[in-house]
């Protein structure tokens, strides 16, 4: 009989009256466990060998579970720490005993959860007491994480609770252990529990004929080639067989991020609208990021908490008499009813150079004609760019993230207009439950937020801000038409298209990769 090489090295190496794992059979014919695997199941099909499946679990001391094989688990350290401070006999402050046990950061509370679950005293009105008939030597939970730490020793560094041939911890280092102790250390993130399918293999008595009567090795290939075509030796040739279970090499390719498509998709569509892309600094004049838009030099999104001012030399080209016009919006207002805010307005803090909290800087520079000259209606502006915001971490904020900027100057528009807008922008991300909430901001009136409904939770999340620019930020900038303008938010959009739901699953350093990985490419 003649068989493929791997299958004739397998057959060899099996037993007829002993159960050999796959590993064993790899590290015996000198094949990777992928190849015997493939072997064995094509031997099985051909009625040659037995396979049969178990389940093994493993488990693995984490860094954590083995730095207190070394330094004693925090409860135990406290406790004999107490016994050392008397309390066995009467209660003593806590403090004097944590400082006693060396318990430093997260220990302290992990100590204290602890020491009263496994009856080593009591803790109140903060003193503690100890029960002298206490054995911490014998501690359940750190005899388990020693006797694993030396069968991994033992292993030549392998930290396996169990010998990777058995059903469980019953005749490994853990074979003694409670169930509930070893759930409580996987649940404390001490251990790691591995479970794995074990396969071992038996020859049939086919298998062992085929043995008996001789089996040779014959050459196979698993590709045709074009000189076998040419010389003919595909005839004489046995191709391996395809096998549709075999477990496949996970392969893992670069793609393009989440954000990275929603930002083109974005671009694209606002260009297919009719709009030109804006770009500038990202460390900009408090002039261009606020003051031009309006807004109080005193009012709270200004200061420390919520801005990064950076300590550089504040920025000395700005345009002198647009810096006039407007500290004398803010001072005296603009128009016959306007008032300004009659509060302090300094030059020095216009000029002082922050990171940019909102592209809306960008469209500052524009409109003002600083930066491409003037401009004449109609115009449509964007850009898609990163913002930097002295925020509160959470599912919906970040310290910085992508905005999307956009307005459009023209004659005698309206918030239907705006509205508008926004519904055809959305629906080419298949976005139409689009809701509006009016809104006060110091620089657009009328102005209102933009919510969307999230496809997986249902909620309304905001994804937007927007309005008409007022005559406090137009006038002073030259401009003598109606602007339209919104910032947009594209994490949010992100959310929506692809379903996450939390912003920090998209990027940063708690980005969820297996979510990235297999997130739908949407454009």
């Amino acid at each position: 009989m003649k068989l493929p090489e791997p299958q004739v090295a397998v057959l060899n190496a099996a037993s007829a009256t002993e159960e050999q794992p796959i590993d064993r059979l790899a590290e015996e014919t000198g094949l990777k466990p992928e190849t015997v695997t493939q072997a064995v199941f094509e031997l099985r099909d051909d009625g040659l060998v037995d396979v049969a499946e178990s389940e093994s679990v493993e488990y693995e001391l984490t860094e954590e579970g083995r730095a207190y094989v070394d330094a004693g688990l925090p409860e135990v350290r406290l406790y004999r720490a107490a016994i050392e401070a008397g309390a066995a006999a009467e209660p003593v402050q806590m403090g004097r005993v944590i400082g006693a046990a060396d318990l430093d950061g997260p220990e302290v509370d992990i100590a204290l959860a602890n020491f009263g679950r496994k009856g080593y005293g009591s803790i109140d009105s903060g003193e503690l007491a100890a029960d002298g008939d206490s054995d911490p030597e014998s501690d359940p939970e750190a005899v388990a994480l020693v006797a694993l730490a030396n069968a991994a020793s033992d292993a030549g560094g392998v930290g396996s609770g169990d010998d990777a041939e058995s059903d469980g911890p019953t005749d490994g280092p853990l074979a003694d252990v409670d169930g509930d102790v070893l759930d409580q250390l996987v649940s404390r993130n001490l251990i790691e529990r591995h479970e794995r399918t074990v396969r071992t293999v038996t020859l049939t008595d086919a298998g062992v004929t085929a043995l008996m009567e001789g089996v040779e090795a014959a050459e196979t290939v698993d590709r045709l080639t074009p000189e076998m075509l040419t010389s003919g030796e595909w005839a004489d040739v046995e191709f391996t067989e395809y096998n549709v279970e075999a477990d496949a090499p996970d392969v893992r390719g670069g793609k393009t991020h989440v954000l990275r498509q929603t930002a083109e998709r974005v671009k694209d569509v606002l260009v297919g609208m009719g709009f030109q892309e804006m770009d500038g600094p990202h460390a900009d004049a408090d002039f261009w990021i606020n003051d031009c838009l309006f807004m109080p030099q005193d009012h709270p999104a200004r200061t420390h908490w919520d801005r990064f001012a950076l300590d550089v030399p504040p920025i000395e080209d700005l345009p002198e008499d647009l810096v006039d016009r407007v500290e004398s919006a803010h001072r005296e207002g603009v128009g016959e009813d306007g008032d300004g805010y009659h509060s302090p307005w300094s030059e020095d803090f216009a000029r002082a150079i922050a990171l940019r909290g909102h592209t809306t800087s960008l469209s500052m520079r524009y409109l003002s004609g600083t930066q491409v000259g003037e401009l004449e209606p109609p115009q449509r502006f964007f850009s898609v760019e990163k913002v930097y915001r002295n925020d509160t971490l959470d599912a919906t904020h970040l310290l910085e993230f992508f905005q999307i900027e956009g307005w459009v100057m023209a004659e005698d528009l309206s918030v239907r207009d705006l509205m508008g807008t926004f519904v055809e922008f959305y629906e080419q991300f298949g976005i139409t439950d689009i809701q509006f909430k009016p809104h006060y901001n110091p620089y657009t009136e009328p102005s209102f937020e933009l919510f969307g409904r999230h496809p997986t939770t249902g909620e309304l999340i905001e994804i937007g801000n927007s309005g008409m620019f007022r005559d406090e930020v137009l006038e002073p900038l030259g401009v003598e038409h109606d602007v339209m303008a919104w910032g947009l938010a594209l994490e949010r959009l992100a959310m929506l298209t692809t379903g996450a739901e939390d912003i920090r699953d998209l990027h940063g350093t708690l980005a969820d990769l297996e979510f990235l990985r297999g997130a739908e490419v949407t454009y």
